[in-house]
């Protein structure tokens, strides 16, 4: 099937102190109920057996020869959600099989039952929950959420952070496709460093389309989605945007959405960032940018599986729900179009299936959240029905419906796009120093 063909299926900032020098300040945990037999928050180990999945041609050899084991590190991921609960207890499991051991979770705002979920979550011991209601600080919602995680114990105690979004799955090419199998690689390119190989990793996104998906269905969408965007793909240049795993030395000072942020001033000369690949990116990456060179294919170690759209259903209750960064924009076909890349199969991600069943299994052997998650669930079907009774929202389904999947542009005109949109970027820039 060629790039931008598909069939429908009925398938479905001021981010706060300092932290890694805080003493702790979250608030005392509340009495934890006894979970079910198997359910705590450490020992994520990833089978064997996660290594037997097909993956593509690029991504064949897992450079098992050159990683040589560590002890397994404290990974903190850092995320904010609203009315996403349906997809919470697949996305811990997945990010438990893969290496990270804690996780920070903020909710606002949630009419399907998110927030409940995590404060038991948070009573197990699995998750730190955050309160994130209004009134939110001048930068909005997440970066409000990110000052209030800043104090937790869980980042500030981490050897590593990262802070990622419910549709972003973290894909490892490496050894047992564990974070700390991705640092030993690493850490074996540059032995005579005492540090360790790099401060930071950009683990670009590979955008994961619609696929002709119409139903939103309870299915995990690592398992549903494997229609992604080209390996090179130069426009737009959001494709290449990335998240970024980083060492919580002081190095960098406060959480961002993308990338970390501020620098010392007299550390960040000497900060090492990788790519995907291992390669090291420019200077530039130490103190800006948020997205790697456009067709640069950094994916050979790591890569962030994004589903930004999920089944047409789900679309629409992403619409509803709205951005939690840029909140005045809407989402609407324009975000669809640049999406939803159907052009090459890749199921890399199933290799950790095994080891992400055992979390999930796992997790929903709790009853509390079993019934919760099933609660979102009905939540999301309810919804559905309300939103399809609005014309606006017909409209729009239809609209998705009847739209194809986008399809690589000539490397031309992908030149000549970003030709412009730097120029722009430029002037943008000379305008806002001389006002």
């Amino acid at each position: 099937m060629r790039c931008g063909q598909t069939r429908h299926d009925a398938r479905v900032e001021d981010t706060g102190p300092p932290f890694h020098r805080m003493t702790r300040s979250h608030k005392p945990a509340p009495a934890k109920s006894a979970p079910p037999d198997g359910l705590c928050a450490a020992g994520h180990g990833v089978s064997a057996s996660a290594r037997a999945a097909r993956t593509p041609a690029h991504q064949a050899k897992t450079h098992a020869a050159n990683t040589r084991p560590v002890p397994a590190p404290r990974v903190t991921a850092v995320m904010c959600i609203r009315n996403e609960g349906a997809f919470l207890l697949d996305w811990i499991a997945h990010h438990r099989a893969c290496g990270v051991t804690d996780f920070v979770i903020a909710s606002n705002n949630c009419q399907d039952g998110s927030d409940a979920m995590l404060r038991r979550l948070d009573r197990l011991g699995i998750v730190t929950h955050v309160e994130n209601e209004p009134p939110y600080g001048q930068r909005g919602i997440q970066f409000t959420a990110l000052r209030k995680a800043a104090r937790t114990r869980a980042v500030q105690q981490a050897e590593w952070l990262i802070t990622l979004d419910i549709d972003e799955f973290i894909n490892i090419h490496v050894g047992d496709r564990s974070i700390g199998a991705l640092l030993s690689h690493l850490a074996a390119r540059d032995p005579g460093r005492s540090e360790g190989a790099v401060d930071a990793v950009a683990m670009t996104w590979r955008l994961f389309g619609n696929g002709g998906a119409i139903r939103y269905v309870d299915t995990p969408v690592s398992g549903q989605f494997t229609r992604a965007a080209p390996l090179t793909l130069a426009w737009p240049w959001r494709a290449s945007l990335f998240k970024t795993l980083y060492r919580n030395n002081g190095l960098y000072r406060k959480l961002g959405v993308h990338r970390p942020r501020a620098p010392d001033p007299a550390r960040v000369t000497k900060a090492r960032w990788v790519d995907g690949a291992g390669r090291p990116l420019p200077g530039a990456f130490r103190t800006g940018r948020v997205f790697t060179p456009p067709g640069s294919a950094p994916y050979d170690l790591v890569q962030l599986n994004h589903y930004p759209l999920g089944a047409m259903e789900s679309f629409l209750l992403k619409a509803d729900r709205g951005r939690a960064v840029h909140q005045a924009d809407r989402i609407g076909m324009d975000y669809w179009v640049e999406r939803n890349w159907c052009c090459d199969d890749d199921h890399s991600i199933s290799a950790l299936a095994p080891a992400v069943a055992r979390q999930r299994a796992t997790l929903a052997s709790d009853p509390e959240l079993a019934r919760r998650h099933q609660a979102a669930v009905d939540w999301r079907h309810t919804r559905l029905a309300q939103l399809l009774e609005d014309e606006p929202w017909q409209a729009l389904f239809a609209r998705l419906l009847i739209t194809p999947p986008s399809s690589a542009l000539p490397a031309r005109l992908s030149a000549e796009l970003t030709a412009r949109a730097l120029q722009a970027r430029s002037q943008s820039a000379t305008l806002a120093a001389q006002s």
